[in-house]
Formats: C-alpha cells, sequence, structure tokens
C-alpha cells in the first residue's frame, strides 16, 4: 500500500509527493492518498453550507407628504406657525388675476416662528405663474411671509415623511401614512 501512495504521489508532482511520503510517514501508510483528496472536498462543501448568510434584502423606503397647511390671498400676508419635523418642506404655489398687467409680484419667505429670521426666499416671481419649490432647513417652527402686489396667490406647504412600508397581520404592505396615529386611536371601556 504504501508503494501504492508512493507511486501515485511521483506522477502528481514532487509538492504533491512530499506532503504524501510525510503523511503516510506520520499515518502509518493508511489511505493517505484518499484522505488528501476528501479532506479539502470536505472544507469546501462546509465552507459553502456553513458561510456568510446571504445578505439582506434592501428595504424599500418612501416618502409621504403630510400636509401642513394652504393659504390664499391678495397682498402682503404672514401665516401661523407651523412644526417642521423634518425640516424636507415643499412648497407648490400659483398666482393670477394680475392686474395691472405686468405690475404683479409675488414672494414666499421662509422664516423661523422662534427667532423670526428670514431662513430662506424660495419663491421670487413676477406675473402669474404656477410652481413648486422643495426647501431644506433643520427641523424647527416655522412661518411664511408674502410679499405680493397686484396679484391674486395661493399655496400649499407639504413636509416630507421618511420610512419604510410594513407589512399588516393581513400580509399587506402599508405605507407610514396609512397606520393611524397613536393619539388619534379612540377606544371605548
Amino acid at each position: 500500500m504504501a508503494e501504492h501512495s508512493a507511486n501515485q504521489a511521483e506522477a502528481q508532482g514532487p509538492l504533491s509527493s512530499t506532503i504524501l511520503e510525510v503523511s503516510n510517514w506520520l499515518l502509518g501508510g493508511r489511505w493517505v492518498a484518499k484522505r488528501a483528496v476528501v479532506v479539502p472536498v470536505a472544507a469546501a462543501l462546509l465552507t459553502g453550507v456553513c458561510g456568510a448568510p446571504p445578505p439582506k434584502p434592501v428595504q424599500k423606503e418612501v416618502v409621504i407628504w403630510k400636509h401642513l397647511g394652504e393659504w390664499s390671498g391678495r397682498g402682503n400676508a404672514q401665516t401661523e406657525s407651523f412644526l417642521g419635523l423634518t425640516g424636507a418642506l415643499r412648497e407648490h404655489w400659483r398666482t393670477e388675476n394680475e392686474l395691472p398687467k405686468g405690475a404683479g409680484t409675488f414672494r414666499l419667505i421662509l422664516q423661523s416662528a422662534i427667532s423670526g429670521r428670514t431662513l430662506q426666499e424660495p419663491v421670487d416671481e413676477k406675473g402669474p405663474g404656477e410652481g413648486t419649490v422643495y426647501v431644506a432647513e433643520d427641523p424647527r417652527v416655522f412661518y411664511l411671509s408674502v410679499e405680493s402686489a397686484n396679484l391674486d396667490w395661493s399655496f400649499t406647504v407639504e413636509e416630507a415623511l421618511f420610512g419604510s412600508p410594513s407589512e399588516n397581520s393581513k400580509g399587506r404592505t402599508e405605507s407610514p401614512a396609512s397606520q393611524p396615529n397613536q393619539a388619534q386611536v379612540q377606544t371605548s371601556s
């Protein structure tokens, strides 16, 4: 049997020959050639089976726009305060009925409700029009000042809420906005 292992080792090359000879010497020549093949194959199989777990699927993220308020008028105005929990705001505005023609102006100015300082001036338009602007600020209490002349104006403010869909008990996916607010849930005793 030792002769068979030595002949096999010579056929495989000098390095294999040395490894098999040392192994034969340590194990007394018992089936070393078969073990030399079985052990690496077993190690490869175990590594594949017991390897790292598969990566988790990337969770889908959603953005929900929460309505914070809407205002309309003519001339200058100031909104009441509103809380921006994320500071990510979307303002959709529209101006119309310009009289006299060519003299209409409209500016929206985002301000801090605590200090009163101007944070951003996202809209500065002349004449009738419509548009949507996005504002990124630190979360805080805001208000908007409107500086307008010779135009009717209207605008809405929404805030982006970020999250991921969750699965309800019926196996359907729900977005964060479709889940009831804890403060709005009423129970009967």
